[in-house]
């Protein structure tokens, strides 16, 4: 009687190799990873919302002690200036908040500056030398500062302003050059004028009738205060770095290289 040969069933390589599993966990981490680099790369981060929901995440956790109650570098200087502020009772003309990108002031211009002019009126010349020494903290150095100028939707013409684009410029730039008399570095603050072109309110009624109360909120000058990006901050302090090299060489009465080197010969 023939024995019957039984073959053995070939064997899955999987049964052989325990971390074949790897390979598909690997994969779909790559995935991820590429899901969450495509919406970083399209979203646009709220910078006060980050550094706010940064801080309760680690208060939640604990893994900051004490430091866990310190608030943001935004969150601080909003208070900051809030002080200011209100220390000199000038709450009516000057609101604080915050946005995306930063810490927003807005300054009421009929407070700031007389009707049709860019010049600061004396009583509110205190109020933003002490803004400015409240942003030339150190832990302010790394923030930009942007002055907008904004009016309302009246016409001027005169011979400084020959129309609200120049009026509400000048206005932006008086507050920048205020503000680098106290010591803040020009090359982080720029001043822009934008007339009478982005109202927070409609300047007049559907029948074209002026509206006061709205054109008196429209009048208005901007200060906006964010962290600078990566690129801006290395470029910053390499430009306070450059210039405190050329400070020491001039105070020891060294001239720059570029300057004792002979000129080339003529040919």
């Amino acid at each position: 009687m023939a024995t019957r040969r039984l073959i053995p069933a070939p064997k899955d390589e999987d049964e052989d190799n325990p971390d074949a599993w790897l390979l598909t966990y690997s994969d779909a981490v790559t995935l991820l990873m590429a899901f969450f680099i495509m919406l970083v790369s399209f979203s646009k981060i709220d910078i006060p919302i980050y550094e706010q929901v940064k801080a309760g995440i680690l208060d939640q956790l604990g893994k900051q002690g004490d430091k866990a109650k310190e608030q943001s570098p935004i969150a601080l200087m909003k208070v900051d200036l809030e002080d200011v502020v209100f220390a000199l009772q000038a709450d009516q003309a000057v609101a604080i908040g915050t946005d995306s990108r930063g810490v927003v002031m807005e300054l009421d211009s009929s407070a700031f500056f007389r009707p049709g002019a860019a010049d600061i009126r004396e009583v509110a010349i205190p109020i933003l030398f002490n803004m400015a020494k409240t942003l030339m903290a150190p832990r302010y150095e790394p923030f930009v500062i942007e002055v907008e100028g904004h009016t309302d939707d009246d016409p001027i013409s005169t011979a400084r302003f020959p129309s609200n684009w120049e009026l509400s410029a000048g206005r932006a730039s008086a507050v920048v050059r205020l503000f680098m008399t106290q010591g803040l570095a020009g090359d982080k603050m720029k001043a822009v004028g934008y007339g009478e072109t982005r109202p927070k309110l409609p300047n007049r009624t559907a029948e074209g009738a002026p509206i006061p109360e709205n054109q008196a909120i429209n009048r208005r000058v901007v200060v906006r205060i964010s962290p600078m990006s990566l690129d801006e901050r290395d470029a910053y302090f390499e430009r306070r770095s450059r210039e405190e090299i050329a400070a020491g060489n001039f105070a020891k009465g060294r001239t720059p290289p570029s300057e004792t080197q002979a000129p080339p010969p003529a040919r």
